[in-house]
């Protein structure tokens, strides 16, 4: 028996004095905030309100009739059925399951056979990454992750920005001012400019708003020369970005961006004319949506053009038939809320059941830079890596690998300060913070995987899964924490959520570098015991923290 095997006997156990589902029962059964409440907590409200009892009256009912071998006690407080797990078996079924599964603890089949669609990063091509896009991309990549590990087949797509009115303004702007030796040593940075130049000139000249209008008509109309050029200018692109997603180590089943849907876009119009009404509004072709509290969801424009919603619209028609998802997840920011809330609506009209979500995001504040308003993703990396060298210099001169080390812990860094901020509410970006090595940060729970492989280099105990479990005693919270690993992922998952297993990996980096600082591992007469739960603690943190896109470096 496995350590999800608790939570389904004790949800069994309920669920038949209930005469309810046992999935009801497992719905909102949940792990408590305080080790002192308990191993698992029941919450009453739902089922009294259905027996028409109060919600203590039932607390106490059910803590009589619950006993098996596995539960040391059963306590009520108030409306909760608090319930206690006996030690010696806790241990010995969360530490053995771990020895035994290794990176695959935490692993389940909840998602078998569902295959789920995640479009996430998006940047906009020919111009800097900017650290807009990397909420998007590391919130995105995690979800992918933890997703992925929970039995689900997941589609990661980088629906790219490279298409739109503004790329006739960049062709428009670059045969104007364009300098192909720029291009090729820098090319974004010069592409940024000669953009930036054409809408400082545009203020003067406002007639270049139509001469790049009437470029990106060439460019929807299959002109070759401006295609050309618009298919250099996404190639370079391309190779920047994927330098960063490199060192994030990031990458994407497609990388279809909104270029690819142009000729799916009339096909999709019509698709959904079938089970969906439309109407002209002022030569518009939109679905009006008034009824549902909405703006209109504009199809066609007066002149023809297509727009977001129809490039949008395209995509996710195109993602339901070519990969069957059953769920099709945006990792968007807030600001797009009306957005997907009027594309779910239309494709609910349209008949389609399938699970739709805005996974939206607040906004990275407190960010500076020297290159102007926009902050780039490349400063940001730079910085974060040169400043984890010269806390490496400090703490540890003679570490090997200093440079590989440095990169793991700076983008680290970055990366899981964001994720271990809940996604709806604003991150700050304090650098003091991110990097502290004994804060709530991405260091500090890499330097409790270092310690833990550090120990375990230093003894000469094999780890093994043989050992005396009744030695285990006041290390008794942090291997339930262990056994918990389960339950919060799982959590993170059903919310897209990697903030509740950042947490998680805090709270047990917290609870490990106690009991390190309390006993004696190594030459102990518990050595054994010890050197199992130190395993156990490295292998769920390294776990952890590639399902958030972070390495675990063995030595800082």
């Amino acid at each position: 028996m496995f350590s999800m095997d608790f939570k389904f006997e004790i949800a069994s156990l309920i669920s038949k004095e209930l005469k309810c589902k046992k999935e009801e029962v497992i719905e909102v059964l949940e792990v408590p905030p305080e080790s002192n409440l308990g191993d698992y907590a029941f919450p009453c409200f739902k089922f009294a309100a259905k027996l028409k009892k109060s919600p203590v009256e039932l607390a106490k009912e059910l803590s009589s009739k619950l006993t098996c071998k596995f539960i040391e006690k059963v306590e009520i407080k108030g409306p909760y059925l608090n319930v206690f797990l006996k030690n010696d078996l806790v241990a010995k079924e969360f530490l053995s399951e771990i020895f035994i599964k290794k990176n695959k603890y935490g692993m389940s089949d909840e998602g078998k056979g569902k295959t789920v669609v995640i479009d996430y990063s998006s940047p906009n091509i020919a111009k800097p990454f900017g650290i807009g896009h990397l909420r998007s991309t590391v919130i995105g990549n995690s979800i992918y992750k933890i997703l992925g590990h929970r039995g689900y087949k997941c589609v990661g797509v980088n629906h790219l920005g490279d298409w739109g009115t503004q790329f006739g303004k960049l062709v428009v702007s670059y045969k104007k001012w364009g300098d192909e030796k720029k291009l090729e040593k820098d090319p974004i940075k010069h592409l940024l400019e000669v953009y930036v130049k054409f809408h400082s000139e545009a203020e003067i000249n406002p007639e270049l708003e139509d001469e790049a209008r009437a470029e990106f008509k060439k460019m929807e109309n299959g002109d070759k020369e401006s295609l050309s050029q618009w298919e250099i200018f996404k190639e370079l692109s391309l190779e920047e970005f994927k330098k960063y997603y490199g060192m994030m180590n990031i990458d994407f089943d497609s990388w279809d961006g909104e270029s690819f849907y142009n000729d799916k876009m009339e096909d999709a119009i019509k698709e959904l004319e079938k089970n969906v009404k439309t109407e002209l509004s002022e030569g518009a072709l939109i679905v009006n949506l008034e009824e549902y509290g909405m703006t209109p969801f504009m199809l066609r424009k007066s002149d023809g053009a297509t727009t977001y919603h129809t490039r949008d619209l395209a995509a996710a028609l195109y993602r339901l038939k070519k990969y069957k998802a059953d769920e099709l997840l945006y990792v968007v920011g807030s600001p797009q809320k009306l957005h997907f809330d009027q594309l779910f609506k239309v494709l609910e009209l349209k008949g389609h059941s399938n699970k739709l979500v805005h996974v939206d995001f607040g906004h990275f504040k407190g960010l500076s830079t020297r290159k102007g308003n926009i902050v780039f993703l490349e400063e940001v990396l730079d910085k974060a890596i040169e400043l984890a060298k010269k806390t490496i210099n400090k703490k540890n001169p003679k570490l090997k690998n200093k440079d590989k080390v440095a990169e793991m812990i700076g983008i680290g860094a970055v990366v899981f300060a964001d994720l271990s901020n809940d996604r709806i509410k604003d991150a700050v970006f304090d650098w003091d913070k991110f990097l502290n090595f004994e804060g709530e940060t991405a260091p500090y729970v890499q330097y409790t995987h270092a310690r833990c492989c550090s120990v375990l280099k230093k003894s000469e105990v094999k780890v093994s899964k043989n050992v005396d479990w009744n030695k285990i005693e006041d290390e008794i919270s942090l291997v339930k924490h262990l056994g918990r690993f389960d339950y919060f992922l799982d959590q993170a998952a059903r919310q897209y959520k990697p903030s509740i297993l950042a947490r998680y990996l805090l709270d047990l980096s917290s609870l490990f570098n106690s009991f390190y600082a309390k006993h004696k591992i190594i030459d102990d007469g518990n050595e054994t015991t010890r050197i199992l739960i130190v395993d156990c603690v490295r292998n769920v943190l390294e776990n952890g923290l590639n399902l958030l896109g972070v390495k675990a470096p063995e030595e800082m």
